[in-house]
């Protein structure tokens, strides 16, 4: 099931998480209702609050890039990869900056600078422990799903000025003014169905 994406504005973008403490039907029914929302929305990745939930899960699917990173060397293992309770444990010193968007934040690009590498302990979806050093788009992806889990939004790490001038497209956005190709859940909470 295709879920609506909860926009920027919207309390539970901030809201503190919960640990996922047993694989039950409920938790792989959110799991795959996520991954088709993300696919829907032509994500690579998605965190259980930006659909209203507060388990401590993301999903994660660079399909769509393959060809472009194979193309660069990049390697990355089978998609999509689900992180339950994850815990990033190392990033490296050197940073790289890259351009990012969000499904919760419609029609914005800004570069934002992060760790080049991770190290990420988690379950995976059979609830098996995994712990994986990742770089490149992946240790991206992934760094910016885990702040989705910690309330963080990637605006956060812009500069003040650069937030200033977005300041105006997040208000309109946060007072339900924005449309998307996959269903949107506002502030208020209203839902608006995909734009046609």
């Amino acid at each position: 099931m295709i879920l609506p994406i909860y926009v920027f504005g919207h309390d539970a973008l901030r809201r503190e998480t919960e640990p996922v403490t047993e694989n039950t039907e409920a938790v792989q029914t959110l799991i795959s209702n996520m991954i088709e929302t993300m696919r829907a929305a032509n994500g690579l990745g998605l965190a259980a609050p930006q659909v209203g939930r507060t388990e401590r899960i993301f999903v994660v699917d660079l399909l769509p890039l393959a060809d472009e990173l194979h193309a660069d060397g990049v390697e990355f293992p089978e998609q999509p990869m689900v992180f339950i309770n994850p815990k990033i444990t190392w990033e490296s010193e050197a940073t790289g900056k890259f351009e990012e968007g969000c499904l919760s934040i419609p029609d914005v690009r800004e570069p934002v600078r992060r760790p080049e590498r991770v190290q990420v302990e988690y379950l995976d979806r059979n609830f098996e422990e995994q712990s994986y050093e990742m770089g490149d788009m992946l240790a991206r992806v992934v760094q910016h799903e885990y702040d989705h889990l910690e309330g963080v939004l990637f605006t956060d790490h812009l500069s003040a000025f650069r937030r200033r001038l977005l300041r105006r497209t997040l208000r309109q956005m946060a007072n339900g003014d924005i449309s998307a190709e996959y269903p949107l859940r506002t502030a208020d909470g209203d839902t608006i169905p995909a734009a046609a």
